[in-house]
């Protein structure tokens, strides 16, 4: 596929930070007093779990933020940024903030991003980790020792010791882009390059891709351009945002809280989908090729009220480009002036080598998509796709983390069981729902199951 106006995707990041300087008075010096002490790549929503949790354990880390300010994804304008002027979160705020410091009471049940952002800069200024963060400090290799620990080389060319090495940089960055036959003479845009809907107004518009942003997309040209068609693959499962004036994903935590059975819970939702939605081939939607909870939900209340409206054209699958036209694998064609492709984002490290990540297949093969199963001075938080909030299950994680280096240090028995737990099982951890088979799947967790994991294991390693 030749897109001949196509914007290049964004330029290798480390996302988040706070305004700061990258000099600070605490920095340590090149190779001395860091032989104990972790870094941290990235100050966004994961890095600042981690840090966060470091701290108050007493671990000694960096920070390390490419960026001039924290917050990472979230931080909209700024060049690690993926987020549009539009952008709310998916999740509730409930079942999104971290578990030790709660979103205010006057914030709406789904902050917009500026929210978000302000969140988590409070949480940073709350817990005082602006101290421990060195801003745009970009990293630009990390190598193992061989005697352990890391040699960490910064984009200005310094090079670090560190005992351990946590990588939290986040992996929506990265735009994956699809294949198709042809050229496209139109302008073309990732999700991820796309901020404002000037670029839509009064165009033919062909969003690729469904997902919470490909809807989202749809919904914002619904809006704004002359006309809309979204490309889909294959049907899927829409849930609105609230049932009886609760937020959907509140409804569902409550049903797993109750531990009832997934058969029920599926048969619950369905009606309840069919009662705001209808089924999706009443909206001209393919008819959902997978059960419920087997995809990522995509969770959004405007999408069928601008398809009812005749607002959003669906059509099938891209065959070809062909200029300024795409024809589509049933043999209709269209004339399209914007191109968005809400395709998702390839699992991406540049600043260390795949064979040092465990990398197997498609991605990273790690226990609890956390732990290198042999190595225990490198892991990765933040390398999950639950399906519903993030930041408090990326606490969680940040929480076994410590208790598991703090184990190691203390010498202690249960920290030597997780060490050969994680050893032999690799990513064959329990899993109470099999996900299907797609890109968009790889790093998708089951929230309620994998955060009960992670709290059971944090208890016993303390």
């Amino acid at each position: 596929m030749n897109l001949s106006n196509k914007q290049p995707p964004p330029a290798s990041r480390v996302v988040g930070g706070k305004r700061g300087s990258s000099e600070r008075g605490d920095r340590p010096v090149e190779g001395r007093g860091l032989a104990e002490r972790f870094c941290i790549v990235g100050a966004g929503s994961s890095g600042l779990a981690v840090a966060k949790n470091f701290q108050q354990a007493g671990v000694a880390f960096d920070c390390l933020e490419r960026e001039e300010v924290l917050g990472g994804n979230w931080a909209f304008g700024r060049p690690a940024s993926s987020v549009c002027r539009s952008t709310h979160l998916i999740s509730s705020k409930a079942l999104t903030e971290y578990s030790d410091f709660p979103m205010p009471e006057e914030y709406p049940e789904f902050p917009n991003h500026e929210l978000a952002w302000k969140y988590l800069r409070d949480y940073a200024d709350h817990f005082g980790l602006d101290r421990h963060i060195q801003y745009c400090t970009g990293v630009r290799r990390c190598t193992p020792l061989p005697e352990g620990g890391w040699n960490v080389e910064l984009d200005r060319g310094e090079v670090r010791h560190y005992s351990g090495l946590v990588i939290a940089n986040g992996h929506n960055w990265d735009p994956r882009f699809p294949e198709y036959p042809g050229t496209f003479d139109g302008l073309a845009l990732h999700s991820a390059e796309y901020k404002t809907p000037d670029v839509l107004r009064g165009k033919r518009v062909l969003i690729v891709g469904a997902g919470n942003s490909g809807c989202d997309l749809a919904v914002e040209s619904a809006t704004n351009a002359a006309a809309t068609f979204h490309s889909l693959r294959r049907g899927y499962h829409y849930l609105p945002k609230f049932f009886g004036g609760f937020p959907i994903d509140a409804v569902g935590e409550m049903m797993l809280r109750w531990k009832v059975p997934l058969p029920l819970r599926r048969l619950l939702a369905r009606r309840a989908i069919r009662l705001v939605n209808g089924v999706p081939e009443q909206l001209g939607l393919p008819a959902p090729d997978h059960r419920l909870f087997e995809t990522h939900p995509i969770i959004n209340s405007q999408f069928a009220y601008h398809l009812g409206h005749g607002d959003i054209c669906v059509k099938p699958d891209v065959a070809e480009f062909c200029g300024d036209q795409v024809r589509f694998v049933d043999g209709s064609s269209e004339t399209i002036d914007v191109l968005l492709f809400a395709t998702g984002y390839k699992i991406s490290f540049p600043f260390i080598r795949r064979e040092e990540l465990h990398w197997q297949g498609d991605r990273p093969e790690l226990y609890l998509n956390l732990f290198h199963p042999h190595r225990d001075d490198l892991f990765v938080v933040g390398l999950i796709q639950p399906d519903s909030g993030q930041w408090g299950i990326v606490d969680c994680q940040a929480q076994l983390l410590t208790a598991y280096v703090q184990g190691l240090r203390a010498g202690k028995s249960s920290a030597a069981r997780f060490q050969k737990k994680k050893a032999r099982e690799g990513t064959k951890w329990n899993r109470k729902i099999h996900y299907m088979k797609s890109p968009r799947h790889l790093l998708e967790v089951e929230h309620f199951s994998y955060r009960k994991t992670l709290e059971r294991w944090t208890r016993k390693l303390q």
